[in-house]
């Protein structure tokens, strides 16, 4: 649907996009450094306590809710772009990591998910 056909275009922005179901799904960032592979995904406004992370083969998944903010004095609503409610985000993990000492840290309105590279396994190979 166009956003000159969509009645919630305007009101929603390009925010729309963002949505999945009945889930919003927060920005990240994915890169790596010598020595591991981080995540940091933008979650202002989350509780520490409403953020859930696993790990599930080579997927990390990232969910929780945000929960909606304070009734304010409110009379008319004009633009709405910070989703509340449940979200969640799926990263397909392309290197061998070790799961035991995955770690997450929640800071300044950012989840930051570091996985530890897995050293690589030498063969040797007597001939």
């Amino acid at each position: 649907m166009s956003q000159g056909s969509d009645p919630f275009a305007e009101l929603y922005g390009e925010f729309a996009d963002r949505l999945r179901g009945d889930r919003w799904q927060p920005d990240i960032d994915v890169f790596e450094t010598d020595e591991n592979l981080v995540i940091r995904v933008e979650v202002a406004g989350v509780a520490r306590e409403d953020v859930r992370v696993g790990v599930d083969g080579q997927a990390l998944r990232i969910s929780g809710t945000r929960r909606p903010a304070e009734p304010s004095d409110a009379r008319r609503l004009h633009q709405m772009e910070i989703a509340s409610g449940p979200f969640e985000r799926r990263v397909q993990v392309p290197i061998a990591f070790d799961r035991d000492r995955v770690s997450a840290h929640l800071a300044e309105g950012f989840l930051t998910v570091t996985l530890p590279k897995r050293e690589p396994v030498q063969v040797k190979i007597d001939t």
